[in-house]
C-alpha cells in the first residue's frame, strides 16, 4: 500500500504569478538597456555631425583659398580679367565660411584656427592682393615678384599646411569618437548577453521547481496505477484542504479505482458474451465473403456480357468482333478456351488454343458430324469426352473435358460459323442453353450487319473508283449544300488530292471557301452554285452551265444535273470539266483568222492598188518599174506567208521532207546575214566564229530557213536599230548558234509560249510589227527534226538571245544509227 501527500496551493496560479514577475523584471531591465544604447547612439551621432560639419567648412575654406590662388596666378599669367573677378569674389565667401565655423567652434584649438584664418584673410585680400594687382596692372612685375618672395608665398604655404593639419586632427577626432562608440556598444552588448543568461537561469530554476512539484506526484500516480493494474491495492491520501489540480485528480483516481473494483465481475461476464458474439460475427463474415465472391463472379460475367453486346453493336470490324466474342464468351459461360470460325472463309478468332489446335478445328469443321448436327438441329450441342494428354496437365488418372458448340446463323437461316468452348472442371449448365443460344443469335445479327456493311462498303468503293476514273471533277451536294461525295479529279482541281475522304460532309461555307481560293472572281460562280442547289426545277444539264477561270489560268466549264427521287430533289451533281485546251484552241483560231486577214490584206491591197494604177494611168517607165517592183515584193511576201502556212501544216501532218546531207553551217549563216542586211540600214549584223567544227548532217534549205527566221525576227523586233550579233562555236560535240539582239525583249510570262503556233506577245510596242506567229514554231520544228535544241534568254526592254544547239556530224550519225 502506498500513501501520497500533496500541498493545497493551485499550481496554475503559482506558475502564472512567477512567470508574471519574471516577464515584468525582464521587460524593465530590457527597457533600461535599450534606453542606454539609444542615448549612447544619440551622443555619438551629435558629436560626429558636429565634427563632420567642421570638416566640411574647413574643406570649403581650403578649396576657396586654392581657387583664389589659382585665379590670381591665372590672371597674372594670362591677363584674364574674369579670373581676377573670380578671385576677388572668394573673399566674402571665405568670410561667410569663417562665420559658420565660428558658430561650431567649441574649444581653444578651434578658436585659434579661426583666428589664423581671419588674420590670413585680412593679410591676403586686404593688404597683399590689392597691392600686387595694382603693381601688375602698372606693369611693375618686379614689385609683384618682391611681394611674392618677401613672405607672401611662405604665408600661403603656411596657411595651407595649417588647414591640412587641422583636417587631419578632425579626422582623428572622428575616428576616436567612432572607437569610443564601438567600445561602449561592446560593453552594452556584453551586459545584454549577461542579462539574457541570468534570466534564462532564473527561468530554468522556476520551471524546474514547478516540474518537481508536478512530476513527483505524477510518478506516484503512475506507480499506483501499475499496482492497481497488477491486482494490488493502492491508497492515495489527499489533504482535505488541498484544492489544486493534483488534488482533484487524486480524488477522481480514487473514485475510478473504487468503480473498477465494483464492476470487475460485470466486465468479465460482458467479455465472455462479446467473445460469443465475435464468433457469430466471424461465421457471418465468412458467409458474406462467399456471397460477395458470387456477386463478383456475376458482376464479371455481366461486364463481359455488356462488353460483348457493346462491341458487336458498335463495331463494324469483323475481326475485332470475332476476337471480342471469344474473349468475352469464355468468362460468361466459364470456359477455359474457345474458338469461333467461319465455315466458308478463313475468318476466325481463338482464346487459349494452340495454332495446331486451331488448324485442326478449321480443317475438320466442314466435314464434322458436329457441324452437320448443328445445321440440322439449329441449337447448342454439349459433348463430354475424355481429356487429351495435353489437357490433363499433372493429372495421371482418367479426366473428362466438356465441350459446348454454338451455331451462328446468318439472317436466321444459313449456318456461317461455329463457336466451340471447352472446360475440364465441370460440365456446362444445361439450364442456361437458352441464354447461350440467345447470345449466339445476337452474334449472328452483328455478323449479318457487318456482312451488309462490307457489301455496301465494297459498292461504295466501286462507285468511288468508277468516279475516280472520270477525268472531270464530279461533286454531289445535298439540298443543304453539304458535300455527299466527290471524286479524285475534283480534289486535284482544287488543290487537295490527299483529302478526298475528308471532303464528304463539308458544309457549304467550307467547300465554297475552298473553291473561292482557286477561282478568279468567285462571286458570280458561287451565286450560280447557290441558285442551282436551291432550284427545284428539273432542267436539262445543257441549260445549267457556267464557265469560270481558275487562279492558275485554266478554264473550266461546270454543268449540273438535279438528283431526284420521284418529285423530291435529293441533291445536285456538279461536273467540272477542264476546257482550257478548247478555250485556247478557240483563242488561237480567232487570233489566226485575225492575223491571216491582216497579213493577207496588206500585200493584196498593195498589189491591187499598184496594178490598178498601172492599168488606168500612163506612167513613166521609172515610176512603172518602181510600182512593178513593189508588186513583186508584196507578191513575194504573200508567197512567204503562204509557204509558212503550208510548212507548218506539212510539219504537223508529218509530210515534210528533209534531206540528210553534210552541211557546213558557216557559209549558210553568212548567206543569211548578207540577205538580211538589205532589210534595214539601222542594224549592224555581226558574225562571231569562235572556232571548232561546224559541219553537221541535215537539210541546208530548212536550216537556212530557220536561221533566216531568227535573224529576221531580231531585226524586226529591234525597231530602234542596234547590233544583231550571231555567234558560232563548238561545245560538247554540239554546234551552238546564238542570235542576240538589243530590241524589245520578251516578258517573263511569255517566254514559255513564244514557240507556240500563232502566239504573239500582245502589247502596244508590238502592235505595229506584223507577223503570223509561225516563224519560231517552224524554227523549233526544224531544229527538233535535226536532233537539236533551241532555247531563249531575254531581259524585257533590253533584248533577247536565241540559242540553237545541233549535233556535229559524228554525233549526228551516231544518233541516227
Amino acid at each position: 500500500m502506498k500513501k501520497i501527500k500533496f500541498n493545497k496551493n493551485s499550481l496554475a496560479r503559482r506558475y502564472i504569478y512567477l512567470m508574471s514577475l519574471f516577464i515584468a523584471a525582464f521587460l524593465f531591465l530590457a527597457a533600461i538597456l535599450l534606453y542606454s544604447f539609444y542615448d549612447l547612439n544619440q551622443d555619438y551621432t551629435s558629436k560626429n555631425e558636429e565634427l563632420e560639419k567642421k570638416e566640411r567648412i574647413v574643406q570649403e575654406i581650403s578649396e576657396a583659398f586654392d581657387q583664389a590662388f589659382m585665379d590670381v596666378r591665372g590672371y597674372i599669367a594670362y591677363g584674364n580679367k574674369e579670373l581676377k573677378e573670380k578671385a576677388l569674389k572668394k573673399e566674402p565667401e571665405i568670410r561667410e565660411l569663417s562665420r559658420q565655423f565660428a558658430e561650431t567652434a567649441s574649444d581653444y584649438q578651434d578658436q585659434e584656427f579661426l583666428n589664423h584664418i581671419e588674420i590670413f584673410t585680412d593679410y591676403y585680400f586686404v593688404s597683399t592682393l590689392p597691392k600686387s594687382l595694382a603693381n601688375y596692372e602698372n606693369d611693375n612685375l618686379e614689385a609683384v615678384k618682391e611681394t611674392a618672395n618677401g613672405g607672401a608665398t611662405y604665408r600661403i604655404n603656411s596657411i595651407k599646411t595649417e588647414i591640412n593639419g587641422y583636417n587631419r586632427e578632425l579626422n582623428k577626432q572622428i575616428d576616436a569618437n567612432f572607437q569610443e562608440l564601438t567600445k561602449m556598444q561592446t560593453y552594452v552588448q556584453i551586459a545584454f548577453v549577461s542579462f539574457i543568461l541570468v534570466f534564462l537561469i532564473v527561468l530554468l530554476r522556476i520551471t524546474r521547481m514547478m516540474f518537481s512539484e508536478i512530476a513527483k506526484p505524477l510518478a506516484s500516480f503512475a506507480s499506483a496505477a501499475d499496482e492497481i493494474a497488477s491486482g494490488k491495492e493502492a491508497v492515495i491520501e489527499v489533504d482535505d484542504e488541498r484544492n489544486d489540480e493534483l488534488g482533484v485528480l487524486s480524488v477522481a483516481f480514487n473514485r475510478m479505482v473504487a468503480s473498477i473494483q465494483e464492476n470487475e465481475q460485470d466486465l468479465l461476464a460482458q467479455n465472455e458474451e462479446l467473445m460469443a458474439q465475435q464468433d457469430e460475427l466471424h461465421a457471418q463474415q465468412l458467409e458474406l465473403q462467399e456471397a460477395l465472391e458470387i456477386v463478383k463472379g456475376n458482376e464479371e460475367k455481366l461486364n463481359s456480357r455488356n462488353e460483348l453486346i457493346n462491341k458487336i453493336a458498335n463495331s463494324l470490324d469483323k475481326q475485332e468482333v470475332l476476337e471480342s466474342v471469344v474473349m468475352n464468351m469464355c468468362p460468361i459461360i466459364g470456359a477455359e478456351k474457345g474458338i469461333i470460325a467461319f465455315i466458308n472463309d478463313d475468318s476466325y478468332a481463338s482464346y487459349g488454343i494452340s495454332p495446331d489446335g486451331v488448324k485442326q478445328f478449321r480443317s475438320n469443321l466442314w466435314f464434322s458430324d458436329i457441324t452437320e448436327s448443328l445445321m440440322v438441329e439449329r441449337k447448342p450441342l454439349l459433348v463430354k469426352r475424355e481429356a487429351a494428354d495435353n489437357e490433363k496437365g499433372f493429372h495421371t488418372k482418367q479426366l473428362f473435358s466438356y465441350d459446348l458448340f454454338l451455331p451462328i446463323f446468318l439472317s436466321g437461316k444459313k449456318l456461317v460459323a461455329v463457336m466451340a468452348f471447352s472446360r475440364s472442371n465441370s460440365p456446362f449448365d444445361s439450364k442456361k442453353m437458352d441464354e447461350y443460344e440467345a447470345l449466339a443469335k445476337n452474334i449472328g445479327i452483328a455478323l449479318d450487319k457487318i456482312n451488309l456493311y462490307q457489301k455496301s462498303e465494297e459498292s461504295r468503293r466501286l462507285n468511288q473508283d468508277i468516279l475516280n476514273t472520270i477525268q472531270e471533277g464530279v461533286q454531289l451536294v445535298n439540298a443543304e449544300g453539304e458535300i455527299i461525295q466527290v471524286n479524285k479529279k475534283f480534289c486535284e482541281l482544287f488543290g487537295c488530292p490527299d483529302k478526298i475522304r475528308q471532303m464528304g460532309g463539308c458544309s457549304w461555307d467550307e467547300w465554297t471557301g475552298l473553291l473561292a481560293r482557286h477561282i478568279s472572281n468567285p462571286g458570280e460562280f458561287i451565286d450560280f452554285l447557290r441558285e442551282e442547289i436551291s432550284s427545284l426545277e428539273p432542267l436539262n444539264s445543257s441549260d445549267r452551265q457556267y464557265i469560270y477561270k481558275g487562279s492558275s489560268g485554266q478554264v473550266f466549264k461546270v454543268y449540273c444535273e438535279g438528283l431526284y427521287d420521284g418529285n423530291t430533289k435529293l441533291g445536285t451533281i456538279f461536273v467540272h470539266r477542264n476546257i482550257t485546251k478548247e478555250f485556247e484552241v478557240d483563242r488561237i483560231k480567232s487570233e489566226f483568222v485575225s492575223t491571216v486577214s491582216h497579213e493577207l490584206r496588206t500585200p493584196l491591197a498593195s498589189i491591187l492598188g499598184f496594178t490598178e494604177l498601172i492599168m488606168t494611168r500612163e506612167l513613166k517607165p521609172d515610176r512603172q518599174k518602181k510600182y512593178l517592183s513593189t508588186i513583186y515584193s508584196e507578191a513575194g511576201r504573200l508567197t512567204a506567208l503562204i509557204n509558212d502556212f503550208l510548212d507548218i501544216q506539212r510539219m504537223e501532218a508529218g509530210n515534210q521532207c528533209y534531206e540528210s546531207k553534210q552541211v557546213e553551217l558557216l557559209p549558210t549563216i553568212q548567206k543569211v546575214i548578207e540577205l538580211q542586211k538589205v532589210h534595214s540600214d539601222k542594224h549592224k549584223l555581226i558574225l562571231e566564229v569562235v572556232g571548232g567544227s561546224n559541219t553537221i548532217i541535215g537539210d541546208r534549205e530548212k536550216l537556212e530557213q530557220a536561221f533566216t527566221n531568227l535573224v529576221h525576227n531580231a531585226i524586226k523586233y529591234s525597231p530602234d536599230g542596234g547590233e544583231v550579233r550571231i555567234s558560232l562555236f563548238e561545245k560538247d560535240q554540239m554546234v551552238n548558234i546564238e542570235v542576240k539582239d538589243e530590241g524589245l525583249g520578251i516578258p517573263p510570262e511569255a517566254i514559255d509560249k513564244v514557240f507556240e503556233k500563232f502566239y504573239r506577245v500582245d502589247n502596244s510596242d508590238r502592235r505595229s510589227i506584223g507577223g503570223t506567229g509561225l516563224g519560231l514554231a517552224i524554227v523549233k520544228e526544224i531544229i527538233n527534226v535535226h536532233n537539236g535544241e533551241i532555247s531563249v534568254e531575254s531581259q524585257y526592254g533590253k533584248g533577247s538571245t536565241f540559242i540553237i544547239s545541233l549535233p556535229l556530224q559524228a554525233a549526228s550519225l551516231a544518233m541516227r544509227e
